[in-house]
């Protein structure tokens, strides 16, 4: 059985009302006074003191040839101030002749190789429609596009592709500035500014004042203008919010790490490529050719590459450069992370580097992501990081998203148990590893502890919530237990683990990994109690179950390993491993035994006898689990006493010797009763369903047709009763066995809804991945298919499940298909066929010591004449 699921203070930055340095001032210069030449300030100085002097003449008292005197050297003011402001002006716009002045176009190129972006491209040109659209409703302000996003997503490239499809929009030019927001000096407002307002002709031949008063000439000369502003790779919104022109007719587009949160915004968050945008940049790159020759290589390397357009560029640029290299060569070279992201590096420079873009986003938050970066887990919820930073989870969380507003991390979405993942990409991971080894062992270790003993908590909740019998007696010795649990009540188990199931292997493998003992035992036991109840995550359990055995060697905890061989038991006998299975149940017996620990020899006893019953040795498991049974008795576990009574009448069932079995299960559901344990009594109807129905064939068969077809009608009752109940839980493990039973019942009159029980049954147990639960539904199908004399499709059934079991390793359901087979041939007259498939199940049973078994084939064997 394989497979089944259930389921950051800022850096200091100079003031930004002050350029740091002005132009034509040599260094040390003290600033003088300030006389601003710009020509629209200059007209509106003259207009001013011309209509100072013309109005104050009727006021002063002078001669009329003084008044003359003045208003004619008003007006000789006047007219040489015009003068030279309309000079000023056509020189600098160059009014008709154009020679001097032309609108700029500042523009970045576009990348020949540029993809992968159709949709966001269209997204855009919707959004400059619209406001096309509406200009007769004369909107009040610029429109401003913000698109924000990791490092390496190619947010540059996009917007310097796309403004070239709006040029035609903007005839008084196209102005671009590279803020450099995510370094340690950004630019300042003001010079950015001053960079404008030159490319838009402004000669500001002197100190033109600080932000304020260029900010008012920004205003003054964007008015009446159709200009298109880029401001690439802005740190904030009080990096921008200057610089945006007051003009309707223009428009700002915007790239940053993390939103903005600007008034009359449009927002766009560019996610990383998927894997046939990445494959196409890099077949554009390297080749088309290349990527078709070996496609699997190309989307690993995209994936290595975590999907950025940046690192795919410059894989894609390396190969271009390498014409001997093959895509898989550089693939196995990026399988090496300490190495990768000097692979995705050609220089330093930002648009280069991998490395060099990330550094942008990590210099403002470096503490949780070093430590998050050591945690070996795909993601994680926002309690982890107040452990790592030993805070509250409050304020781990806050830091958590400061990493997604500086696109360093991110949300991956609200799990079953309603937590919100979180996840670093993985070159992030790659890259905040590399500083935080170098940080104190110690730090380091006392945060993945703190991690790991938080985990601890939250699955040991749950599987105690999930199976509490199998942890009444079940802590290690000196292990107290620690705060209660923080998961929400209503969150059950199994949607826990199947919330946490990734990131609990991972992090067992990482305490592994350190030494952690303790923690390493302690996350496992959990997790295979968790498997274990759930009947789900095979391989996974299986894996832990070796970790948890180790784990218990590796601390010197005699009855730690006892408990670990039991659960290594229970998934390799699952599994169809009943001799290994086998080995760690008598080990663990003896462990425990040698320690006086009776109820835990009782679980291994009970064990014992369970792996010899699922292995076919009945006559040797009854004994253990009779035993057993005695044991917890004497212990007064009534749970354990009554649940290893319904596997005794299981064992008796199989023996064909019902009138036990029912007795048996009839005091085991009287104890489920009345503790109200709803989960045992469902199981147990489950079986005592498949006993009635075994009772009400023999009836049949003595010709008591009356007496069996009320047992029928109880049989079907007690399995009806008993899906209903798993249904209502959510088990669809449970349900499938309950339904697979209700199939098997063999009612005469009701053969046809029979083979439709199993055929669900089968739909959900391939749906879980549990490969034993389908070969035995095979077989299932195969005696349902005879009762209606469908006998070709029943034979064929009974085949695939035989098949399947011998693949499996499970000696005793081979033999019992094979006998089961042979019986569908003789009922088809082919004693032949019959016989041949008889002999090698004979021989099976008797290597068992399975005397039941060995009786029913002797009596098909005779039938058949061999």
């Amino acid at each position: 059985m394989t497979g089944a699921q259930n389921v950051p203070d800022e850096p200091d930055r100079p003031p930004a009302r002050l350029p740091a340095r002005w132009p034509g001032r040599r260094p040390g210069q003290r600033p003088g006074r300030r006389i601003r030449l710009a020509a629209p300030a200059a007209a509106g100085l003259a207009a001013a003191v011309a209509s100072v002097l013309a109005t104050s003449l009727d006021v002063w008292d002078l001669p009329l040839e003084a008044k003359v005197g003045v208003t004619g050297v008003a007006g000789l003011l006047v007219g040489l101030l015009t003068w030279a402001t309309a000079g000023s002006r056509a020189e600098e716009r160059g009014a008709s002749a154009g020679t001097v002045w032309r609108p700029p176009d500042q523009w970045p190129p576009v990348s020949a190789h540029f993809t992968g972006r159709t949709g966001s491209l269209a997204e855009l040109r919707e959004v400059f429609a619209a406001r096309r659209r509406s200009r007769d409703h004369a909107p009040a302000a610029p429109l401003v596009v913000s698109v924000y996003g990791r490092g390496g997503v190619g947010k540059s490239m996009l917007i310097a592709r796309f403004g070239h499809d709006v040029a035609g929009d903007f005839p008084d030019g196209r102005l671009y500035a590279d803020l450099r927001g995510q370094v340690e000096a950004p630019v300042d407002p003001a010079e950015v500014l001053i960079g404008f307002l030159r490319a838009l002709g402004v000669r500001l031949t002197t100190d033109p004042g600080g932000l304020a008063e260029l900010r008012a000439l920004w205003l003054t000369w964007t008015k009446g203008r159709r200009v298109l502003v880029y401001l690439d790779n802005a740190r904030d919104g009080d990096q921008v919010k200057d610089l945006i022109p007051a003009e309707p007719g223009c428009a700002v587009m915007i790239t940053s790490r993390q939103p903005l949160f600007l008034l009359n915004t449009y927002d766009k968050r560019l996610s990383v490529f998927d894997d046939a945008q990445g494959v196409e940049l890099l077949a554009r790159l390297a080749g088309r050719d290349r990527v078709a020759a070996d496609p699997e290589a190309a989307r690993e390397i995209v994936r290595m590459c975590d999907h950025l357009p940046l690192a795919i560029g410059i894989c894609g640029g390396r190969l271009a450069t390498r014409e001997n290299w093959t895509l898989r060569r550089l693939a196995d070279r990026l399988l090496d992370e300490r190495r990768r992201l000097d692979q995705l590096e050609i220089a330093r420079s930002l648009d280069k580097s991998v490395r060099a873009s990330l550094q942008l986003s990590y210099d403002d938050c470096t503490g949780l992501l070093r430590l998050l970066s050591l945690v070996d887990a795909p993601d994680a919820p926002g309690w982890v990081a107040g452990e790592l930073l030993a805070t509250s989870e409050v304020e781990g969380a806050d830091q958590l998203e400061a990493l997604i507003d500086a696109q360093l991390a991110e949300c991956s979405g609200t799990d079953l148990s309603g937590a919100m993942r979180y996840r670093l990409h993985d070159l992030v991971k790659i890259f905040a590893r590399e500083p935080a080894l170098a940080d104190g062992e110690a730090h380091r270790r006392a945060a993945i502890e703190r991690v790991l003993s938080g985990y601890r908590r939250r699955a040991e909740a749950a599987a105690v919530a999930r199976w509490p019998q199998d942890w009444g007696r079940a802590r290690p010795a000196g292990r107290e237990p620690g705060p209660e649990p923080v998961t929400p009540a209503e969150v059950s188990a199994a949607d826990w683990l199947n919330a946490e199931r990734l990131t609990l292997v991972a992090v067992i493998g990482q305490a592994r990994s350190m030494g952690m003992w303790e923690l390493a035992w302690g996350l496992g036991r959990a997790f295979c109690s968790l498997c274990h109840s759930l009947r789900a995550y095979w391989s996974d359990w299986r894996a832990v179950a070796e970790i948890l055995c180790e784990a218990a060697e590796r601390m010197g905890d005699p009855r730690a390993l006892g408990i670990a061989l039991l659960d290594r038991a229970a998934v390799a006998g699952g599994q169809g491993g009943h001799r290994s299975a086998l080995r760690d149940a008598e080990r663990a017996l003896e462990i425990f035994e040698g320690l006086g620990e009776s109820w835990w020899a009782a679980r291994a006893t009970r064990a014992v006898g369970m792996t010899l019953f699922n292995d076919g040795n009945l006559d040797r498991g009854q004994d253990y689990l009779a035993g057993a049974v005695t044991v917890f008795t004497d212990e007064d576990d009534r749970w354990w006493a009554a649940r290893t009574r319904r596997n005794l009448a299981e064992l008796r069932l199989a023996q064909r010797r019902p009138a036990e079995a029912r007795r048996l299960l009839e005091d085991a559901l009287g104890v489920f009763e009345r503790d109200r344990n709803r989960y045992s009594e469902a199981q147990t109807l489950r079986a005592y369903g498949e006993v009635l129905g075994a009772t009400a064939r023999s009836l049949l068969a003595g010709g008591e047709h009356h007496a069996a077809g009320e047992t029928f009608t109880r049989a079907g009752f007690s399995l009806d009763r008993a899906a209903e109940m798993f249904r209502l839980r959510g088990e669809l493990w449970e349900e499938a066995r309950c339904l697979r039973a209700a199939g098997e019942v063999g009612d005469p009159s009701n053969a046809l809804r029979e083979l439709t029980y199993v055929r669900r049954a089968a739909e959900i147990l391939v749906a879980l991945g549990d490969t034993w639960g389908v070969a035995r539904t095979e077989l299932s199908a195969g005696r349902a298919l005879g009762r209606l004399g469908r006998t070709g499709e029943a034979l064929e059934s009974l085949r695939r499940a035989a098949r399947d079991f011998e693949e499996l390793g499970d000696r005793w359901w081979t033999a019992r298909s094979l006998r089961y087979l042979g019986k569908t041939h003789l009922d088809a007259g082919e004693k032949g066929a019959a016989a041949e498939v008889l002999r090698p199940a004979l021989d099976v049973y008797r290597s068992l010591g399975n005397r039941a078994g060995m009786d029913l084939t002797l009596e098909l064997l005779r039938r058949a004449g061999g």
